[in-house]
């Protein structure tokens, strides 16, 4: 009920259009040739950012849409597509040694997520799981050197964006690897997601090692491609819902770019439709902290056996 409430708020919620100057800046937005990621560097584009990098495992969908970005916004040698395979450990670290070659990274929107009906294992994990939070926290860590450079470099606080849908409330204690039904998974990497995030701009706090603003966004329910992959009749019933309450892509991307321009008193914060919300119940008080810290403590295990020393980053 929570899910189709929520998804109807959000129909008739509008996020303002954000137009912060985003001259010399560089942003990288992983999963970005398709949806909200696409029209999230479109806006990129036009706020004037000095490099856009779409991250995406399919290149030739990647030239696509850095070829309609400059179309629509008439900018050109802006927008790059760089090789990135969130089910590749190696490809995720080869991206992450180029990006942190570069001069300056101001903002890196972790969009790109899975949804899959079908059980099967990437790089020793359940895909989700693999995807959704092993990755995508490998990714974050490995680049923050450059964003720690960029912070002192030039005076300015990087973010780091978690694009996530909100959690609905969940016991996450039973192992990840286990078989639940799929939306019930799906809902756990991404409160698993959420607590990394939370976690993770304290640990960057505490380290003074450069400021950082790490946050979580939820951009509504959008029209992306999200359940194209989805078995019947599942497909059904989710393009039905978004026929009815779905956010245009476009209205959805104004959520990242709240969160890549969010001030100080965001950071280690969850926002949905571009302003803060209450962190879930399960993250919430003494019991919560300690299953937070729990699953930090897990994850970074789990990220110190694939990337050894991976967490001194922090």
């Amino acid at each position: 009920m929570s899910f189709l409430l929520n998804m109807i708020y959000g129909k008739f919620t509008t996020i303002p259009p954000q137009k912060e100057d985003c001259t010399g800046k560089v942003v990288i937005i992983t999963g970005g040739n398709g949806g909200i990621a696409l029209e999230a560097a479109r806006h990129f584009t036009q706020l004037n950012a000095a490099r856009v990098i779409l991250a995406c495992r399919g290149l030739e969908k990647g030239e696509h849409a850095k070829k309609d970005i400059e179309e629509t916004t008439g900018k050109h040698n802006v927008v790059e597509v760089w090789h990135l395979d969130l089910a590749l450990h190696d490809s995720v670290r080869e991206f992450a040694d180029r990006v942190n070659k570069l001069d300056r990274v101001d903002v890196l929107i972790n969009n790109a997520g899975l949804l899959v009906f079908k059980r099967e294992l990437i790089e020793g994990h359940e895909s989700m799981l693999s995807i959704n939070v092993i990755s995508t926290a490998l990714l974050t860590l490995l680049v923050l050197p450059v964003l720690r450079q960029t912070s002192t470099r030039f005076n300015t606080i990087p973010h780091i964006v978690i694009c996530r849908l909100p959690v609905q409330e969940t016991n996450i204690i039973k192992a990840l690897d286990e078989q639940p039904s799929v939306l019930e998974h799906y809902n756990k990497t991404k409160l698993v997601q959420l607590i990394f995030m939370t976690q993770l701009a304290k640990a960057i706090e505490v380290s003074g090692k450069g400021h950082i603003i790490v946050n979580g966004v939820h951009p509504g329910f959008c029209c992306t491609p999200l359940f194209d992959n989805t078995p019947w009749p599942f497909n059904l019933i989710f393009k039905g819902l978004l026929a009815l309450f779905g956010r245009a892509p476009e209205v959805g991307s104004r959520a990242l770019l709240a969160g890549a321009f969010a001030d100080e008193s965001l950071n280690g914060k969850f926002m949905s439709n571009g302003t803060f919300h209450e962190l879930p119940r399960i993250m919430q008080g003494d019991e919560g902290e300690k299953m937070c810290r729990k699953v930090w403590e897990e994850l970074s295990g789990v990220l110190e056996g694939i990337e050894p020393g991976v967490t001194n980053k922090i």
